[in-house]
């Protein structure tokens, strides 16, 4: 394996590392948000 050839599977590692931590960020925000959302409806509920 030359030199290049190395290079640019770092490369699509890197890539690949960077999309999924994105897309978990991403989903782990949106589940916490959806969470928020539930809590306060919840006390919404209650407090009636």
């Amino acid at each position: 394996m030359s030199n290049e050839e190395k290079v640019t599977d770092q490369s699509k590692v890197k890539l690949w590392l960077k999309r999924v931590g994105m897309v978990g960020f991403l989903f782990f925000l949106i589940k916490g948000l959806i969470w928020i959302g539930i809590g306060i409806a919840a006390y919404y509920a209650a407090k009636k």
